[in-house]
């Protein structure tokens, strides 16, 4: 495998953005052997933006069809990387003009490496509209901050990394294209395919860190935060599905960014005890010792719980969950009332 880099985006419907970023990847100083590589799915503007910018990069772009999934497109282009460290980046993500080249010079190639996103704001508002700036506005505060460091910018290096997988946010990653599995596809719509993503890179055994030099520029973009929501919670009991465990449902229940802060909390309430979730037929036992055989049985405390709205008769919920505190009782309380027909 070569020493090249990597650069995998997946790519759906906005040019503006993914013209910027382009630009910042033909900006970079010195960066080595980069290739570049879209994944798109049924995308019009794909000619026009190649011709752009074939002559600046090492540009392929490799096409799929069907509904969008962004895990879709991200192994479109991944199974084609040929370089020994891969840079997952998100098309609205501009690099700073040093950032390849401090990458190969320092980066350790046995981690993976999470970047910061500078400018982002954690889903927590809409966007209607967006004022689009030029490549030279957003180059100048590139350079600025590769002069003084991107600091604290980020809210995941204001707090302590205990859940590795939780901060690995692919709109920009770098790590070993030895370690980066491809996504699960069944992932539809908005989020949590990356936290699933990455909860597997961290499962084979590679150290998932936060990178303090390792940064790029949010481009702002429309969004819809509740549409982003109803996505979100299919995603997550999926991912629950597929993996019961604690960390797992905390993020379900909280979110990523919270469970990682409720993390060691959540241990120490709940200590070396054994919480089961049983399911018999569409009945379900929450927080009590299984004593006979079940349909289904789940290392879990119930804070979140992968089973869909009203699909259950009904929820006995055991004594030690009445003893939890309070911002954990109320979780698995209310999870219960999610899932029982009314």
């Amino acid at each position: 495998m070569s020493d090249r880099i990597s650069v995998v985006v997946p790519y759906r419907g906005r040019g503006v953005n993914l013209r910027i970023a382009l630009a910042a990847l033909a900006d970079q100083r010195d960066p080595g052997e980069v290739e570049v590589i879209l994944g798109v799915l049924d995308d019009d503007e794909m000619d026009g933006i190649h011709r752009e910018f074939r002559d600046r990069l090492d540009l392929v772009i490799v096409r799929g069809s069907g509904p969008w999934r962004v895990a879709a497109a991200r192994n479109l282009a991944l199974r084609q990387a040929s370089g020994r460290t891969v840079v997952l980046m998100d098309a609205d993500m501009a690099l700073p003009p040093g950032c390849l080249r401090d990458l190969r010079e320092a980066h350790d190639p046995t981690v993976c490496l999470v970047g910061q996103m500078v400018d982002y704001d954690n889903n927590t508002g809409d966007v209607s509209s967006v004022d689009v700036r030029p490549y030279e506005h957003h180059r100048k505060i590139l350079e600025d901050l590769q002069e003084t460091g991107p600091g604290d910018l980020d809210p995941r290096m204001r707090t302590p990394h205990v859940i590795p997988w939780s901060f690995a946010w692919t709109a920009l990653i770098a790590l070993p294209r030895a370690a980066a599995v491809d996504f699960d596809e069944h992932f539809a719509g908005y989020g949590v395919e990356d936290l699933e993503w990455a909860y597997r890179v961290a499962r084979g055994g590679t150290p998932i860190v936060m990178g303090e030099r390792f940064f790029g520029l949010h481009l702002p973009h429309v969004r819809d935060v509740a549409a982003n929501r109803r996505a979100e919670g299919p995603n997550y009991r999926y991912f629950l599905r597929t993996w019961p465990d604690h960390d797992v449902e905390l993020a379900c229940a909280f979110g990523d960014f919270e469970a990682n802060e409720l993390a060691t909390d959540f241990r120490e309430v709940i200590g070396g005890r054994e919480f089961v979730v049983a399911r018999e037929g569409r009945r379900l036992t929450v927080g009590a010792d299984v004593t006979r055989k079940a349909d289904e049985t789940l290392p879990l405390v119930g804070l979140a719980l992968p089973y869909d709205d009203h699909s259950l008769d009904g929820v006995t919920i055991g004594e030690e969950i009445t003893r939890l505190p309070a911002r954990y009782r109320d979780k698995v309380l209310a999870e219960a009332r999610r899932v029982t027909r009314p």
